[in-house]
């Protein structure tokens, strides 16, 4: 920290630091400052001389650069748009909630799709068998559609559907479901999330390699602009990255950059600026980092506008910044959960704050399974409190002014603007992407904060400090995976008995010939394919013969974990452990890291993987999107002692015991098994009884869970 004396020319300041001097550690005042995740130094002091020299300090809201919001009057008029993210398995259960969450005081409708969906599978493909219906709800055809926005009038009420991969069937089905319930293309209003970028480096549920899924995205900026004007062609989103792992800088910096290739897609195919850009929309994650996410919120609308100046655009709407936001997933606790009330307070405060357009909270139960319909109610009213009980939306921008928020604002626009341009110097972010760097940089990240919390450097209450002797049970939400996906395979083969087969057919090879020749608009293409009842999965499968289907490189990165564990306790003697274990058997300890079905969240997964190579294990990553059969075939293949399954799609107990059973099948049972993720505790008597050796829930430190891998192994070798 600079010497106060020095950088504050105030009559006080010498007073002020001989009095700080006296609490501060060793007299030091520089011991003071706080590093953010993010390498920004916070001081424990500002005063006006910070920003005296600030050139966006005196800005007004609704007006250039937007740094204090993009309407002039914000929330003092009309306040954020209160929206709940769900899905429940069926089309008819999830009607059911969004209907009641309306009711309750939801002002829009957020649409969470299953995992078959987001990734081109009908319900009945064999890939899919523990996902449909798991994580989201499960969509096949404009049946499902219809069935899911069943007396919510689509004329009146938002719809913002987070989808990426099957975007073409998805966005096509809303469309025919709103004009056979007589809602005609110009009136509906929403977002589609159609940001397939971040989806190479961290969620995963993609389909197509990036070339064409540019081109997908390029035909539904051109669609839209012309034939959908009231509805968000696109929700650049840097919700994801920061759920994996990324600072509030990388979030920042990467999703700008996302939305700066999107323009650049749109404008190479012919399109004016001004023409679509009113039109995009963004979507942040809001963490524990309180002052962060509100420096990041301000900073990037200041950074937006000044890429889209760049871009010659003129419109205001062209150059402001809006965004949903939602709290954060990552941050909930599996142990005292509901101490996750409380942090989703605190982050839909740093939301609000940070100037959101709208906003999903999530509930206090997400990191154990599904939210219940009670959690749900108190995720919601959380907002509803902020906004009719606190008086905080009559007053614009209140942290405007404030010498520490400016200052902040400032210096997270200056880190972001210069990731942004190492990502320019790299030829853009497509290629970044392409590169593998921008993935392995957030990975790098989420290494680095893991084991910043496994040595306890960071707290997390009730999880590495204050923790219950016992922890009490809670009810979850459990879906019958089996039931679900029979009840969609009913629907299916209804659908292919009523249509008419050659038709759609055809309608099948229009979109092949289109992807082959790159003339057509591909969601044109795909409504007139949907409005014959072709399903989700004809529709992506006629595009894969085409553009094939994407395979991401399995890297790890080496050595971080260690370096920000440093030399906390247990450490040396675990890797002491290991090496002694080589020396006994004559290699190491070997564990392949699997993701099963078509979860691609593999933060968990990268982490584990990262510091159990740091401590001396062999350490092989299966591929995304494994079937057991092939993870077994792997596992037996490589030779490893153990497979560690890492879960978030709520398939554990169908996709777990069947590797159990293909290890057997193969005759490698001596490869034992363990499981990591979100599992509730309910579960792990039925796992422990198929066969699982170890199951780690989240804020298990990684160490720990090492070193009961290693024993279990030892046991199993005998």
């Amino acid at each position: 920290m600079t010497d106060p004396k020095n950088e504050f020319k105030t009559a006080q300041m010498d007073d002020w630091l001989r009095a700080a001097q006296k609490s501060a550690p060793g007299g030091n005042v520089e011991a003071l400052n706080w590093k953010t995740p993010d390498g920004i130094s916070v001081k424990p002091l500002y005063t006006a001389e910070d920003t005296a020299k600030l050139p966006f300090a005196n800005t007004l809201p609704g007006f250039e650069p937007f740094l204090r919001g993009p309407q002039a009057t914000m929330y003092a008029v009309r306040p954020w748009t209160i929206r709940q993210y769900a899905g429940f398995s069926t089309a008819e259960e999830s009607n059911a909630f969004y209907r009641k969450a309306l009711a309750a005081g939801g002002q829009g409708v957020s649409v969470a799709f299953d995992l078959a969906t987001h990734r081109g599978y009908d319900s009945d493909h064999p890939r899919v068998t523990g996902d449909v219906g798991k994580a989201g709800v499960a969509i096949d055809s404009v049946e499902d559609m219809k069935i899911l926005f069943d007396q919510i009038p689509l004329d009146k009420v938002s719809v913002s559907m987070t989808m990426n991969g099957a975007v073409l069937p998805v966005l096509a089905g809303y469309v025919v479901a709103a004009e056979e319930q007589g809602v005609s293309q110009d009136k509906l209003s929403g977002t589609i999330q159609n940001d397939i970028l971040k989806e190479f480096m961290v969620r995963n549920t993609y389909i197509y390699p990036p070339e064409p899924s540019m081109k997908i995205i390029g035909d539904i900026i051109e669609y839209t602009a012309k034939n959908m004007p009231k509805f968000n062609s696109i929700s650049i989103s840097g919700y994801h990255m920061q759920e994996a792992g990324a600072n509030q800088a990388l979030e920042m910096a990467f999703t700008l950059a996302d939305g700066k290739e999107y323009v650049k897609t749109a404008i190479a195919k012919g399109m004016d600026v001004d023409e679509f850009a009113g039109r995009l929309s963004f979507f942040w994650a809001v963490g524990m980092n309180f002052y962060l996410e509100i420096a990041k919120m301000r900073a990037a609308r200041l950074l937006w506008c000044r890429i889209m100046k760049g871009f010659d655009a003129k419109k205001p709407k062209s150059l402001m910044l809006r965004t949903h936001s939602q709290t954060s997933g990552w941050s909930l606790t599996e142990q005292d959960p509901y101490n996750n009330v409380v942090r989703t307070t605190i982050e839909a405060m740093a939301a609000v704050f940070g100037g959101t357009q709208s906003l999903h909270t999530n509930s206090f139960d997400e990191a154990i399974a599904l939210p219940t319909e009670f959690s749900s109610r108190i995720a919601r009213n959380t907002q509803l409190i902020i906004q009719e009980e606190t008086h905080i939306t009559n007053v614009i921008d209140p942290w405007a002014g404030s010498y520490m928020m400016e200052s902040l604002t400032q210096e997270m626009a200056d880190k972001a603007w210069a990731i942004i341009e190492e990502v320019e110097a790299m030829g853009g972010m497509t290629k970044a992407v392409d590169s593998g760097w921008a993935k392995l940089k957030i990975e790098a990240a989420a290494a680095e904060k893991q084991a910043r919390i496994d040595s306890g450097k960071d707290v997390i209450v009730g999880v590495n400090k204050y923790k219950l002797a016992k922890e009490d049970p809670l009810d979850f939400l459990d879906i019958d995976n089996v039931k679900v996906r029979d009840g969609q395979i009913d629907r299916l083969k209804k659908i292919r008995a009523l249509r008419d087969t050659a038709k759609v057919q055809a309608a099948l090879d229009a979109l092949t010939a289109s992807a082959e020749s790159g003339q057509g608009n591909l969601l044109e293409l795909s409504i007139q394919a949907i409005r014959l009842r072709a399903t989700v999965g004809e529709v992506s499968d006629a595009l894969e013969k085409v553009f094939g289907r994407h395979r991401a490189d399995t890297q790890k990165v080496t050595g971080v974990y260690a370096a920000a564990y440093d030399s906390a306790e247990g450490w040396d003697q675990l890797k002491k452990e290991i090496n002694d274990f080589a020396d006994a058997k004559g290699r190491r300890p070997r564990v392949m890291i699997s993701k099963l079905g078509q979860d691609g969240h593999d933060r968990g997964a990268k982490v584990v993987a990262t510091a159990f190579a740091d401590l001396g294990f062999d350490v092989d990553m299966g591929p995304l999107f494994q079937t057991p059969e092939e993870c077994a075939r792997q596992a037996i293949e490589n030779d490893v002692h153990a497979v560690g399954v890492s879960t978030l799609a709520a398939g554990h107990k169908t996709l777990v015991p069947a590797i159990i059973g293909e290890l057997k099948k193969q005759g490698a049972d001596d490869i034992i098994v363990f499981v990591g993720g979100v599992i509730p505790r309910q579960d792990y008597d039925f796992l422990y009884e198929a066969g699982v050796k170890g199951i780690y829930g989240p804020g298990t430190p990684i160490p720990a869970s090492a070193k009961d891998v290693l024993e279990q192994i030892k046991k199993a070798l005998g």
